[in-house]
């Protein structure tokens, strides 16, 4: 269960040293940006102003980053680099379900309000307007979105950038992408006319922050006040213009349309998601993940020794991008208010599972032994406010319950 933000690990993170501006001292703060990301641009000219406002002598410094490392940035890896590398990464993703709290990184206010966006062709063909196919990249929240919609086929791409070149192509009817790479593809093909509109999920929502390491207090503070300076002069506007979210996402927001794993077969939705990619090799070119129905069942059972095998597991496969304590790293928070709410929960247990069994880990989607998944599922079930009970969790029940997933919940 190693979900990931691509736009963290598209290419290798190392930098040249290179100072902000003529005047400023290339010692001092050393400033890491992920220049794999679409926002790159943005994030070194915010961190530029934000330091110049701030009185800090600040340069840019190599990331310190595995960039070969194809299944997220963890914990460990981001302190590594604040530790030796750089003391702050300017352009780290943050959202309610995935905001790293549980590690010791500090992070600033955000300065822009991003998130993921539905992308569609302008005057787009009959057979195309028709065609009931959704793109997402794999393995990030843009997959996580689509696979939330109803009777839908996934054209799984392998890049942001593949992903909306396959509505231009006419592969797909819309696609799912996070709305800097939106910027970034428009800006190299200014030929291509998109429609952008909003999407409603707990996935969709991002902030681009600075974060510091756990010594970093003092500058937080100091770029914090930068900020709220450079939001009341309108600086900050001016410099994320081009980089904010559309009219067309922040008014008229959709209603709350029947989600896949949120509302389960009782509902009429779909709680079971059996997708499997071809093959590795459909990661590169685009591959199709069907999205089915199953049969309603009432909420299942699990024992405290799935618990226990279920907890090494994650530890091993899931751990690193949703983090130690359940928390959300650079992938959603596992347990808490927004993976687990006390009431009116937007997921089903049968959809989690059926979505976690197709596609995860990451790095081998759906390649776990079915127990497997069932013990970890129990784990999350447990880490939830499930109570253990005495009979055995199996994959066909956790597949085909339609129970809410709501915290505090005994069985």
């Amino acid at each position: 269960m190693k979900t990931r933000l691509r736009f963290i690990t598209w290419a290798s993170l190392a930098m040249a040293g290179v100072p902000f501006a003529s005047g400023v001292a290339t010692a001092g703060v050393r400033v890491c940006t992920f220049p794999g990301s679409p926002s790159t641009a943005l994030d070194r000219a915010v961190a530029r102003e934000a330091f110049k406002t701030a009185g800090i002598a600040a340069s840019l410094a190599a990331g310190g980053f595995d960039g070969s490392d194809d299944d997220g940035v963890s914990v460990k890896e981001l302190n590594e680099a604040l530790r030796h590398s750089c003391d702050v990464i300017a352009g780290f993703p943050r959202s309610t379900v995935a905001d790293g709290s549980g590690s010791k990184l500090l992070f600033s206010r955000g300065y822009l309000r991003s998130g993921y966006v539905s992308v569609t062709k302008k005057n787009p063909s009959a057979a195309q307007a028709a065609a009931n196919v959704v793109a997402a990249t794999y393995a990030s929240p843009a997959q996580l979105i689509a696979v939330q919609q109803r009777d839908v086929a996934l054209d799984i791409e392998n890049t942001p950038e593949l992903t909306v070149d396959a509505v231009v192509k006419g592969h797909a009817r819309s696609a799912i992408v996070w709305y800097p790479a939106v910027v970034a593809y428009t800006a190299k093909h200014p030929e291509q006319q998109l429609d952008v509109a909003s999407t409603t999920s707990p996935y969709a929502d991002w902030h681009l922050v600075f974060a510091f390491g756990a010594n970093g207090a003092s500058i937080r503070q100091r770029i914090d006040t930068a900020l709220d300076r450079m939001a009341a002069d309108g600086r900050l506007a001016e410099l994320t213009r081009k980089w904010a979210l559309p009219d067309s996402t922040q008014a008229g927001q959709p209603s709350q349309s029947s989600f896949a794993y949120r509302d389960g077969p009782a509902h009429g939705g779909v709680s079971a998601l059996r997708a499997q990619l071809a093959s590795a090799g459909a990661r590169q070119q685009g591959g199709f993940i069907k999205v089915d129905a199953s049969s309603p069942a009432g909420a299942p059972s699990f024992d405290s020794a799935q618990v226990a095998h279920g907890k090494s597991l994650y530890s091993g496969s899931c751990a690193k991008c949703h983090g130690a304590e359940l928390q959300g790293v650079n992938a959603p928070a596992l347990k808490g208010p927004a993976f687990a709410p006390a009431a009116n929960a937007h997921l089903t247990i049968g959809g989690v599972f059926g979505y976690m069994a197709s596609n995860m880990p990451a790095d081998r989607p759906g390649k776990m032994k079915p127990q497997d998944y069932a013990d970890i599922m129990s784990f999350l079930l447990y880490s939830n406010g499930y109570q253990a009970g005495s009979s055995k969790l199996t994959a066909d029940s956790a597949r085909a319950s339609s129970t809410p997933l709501n915290a505090g919940t005994s069985h």
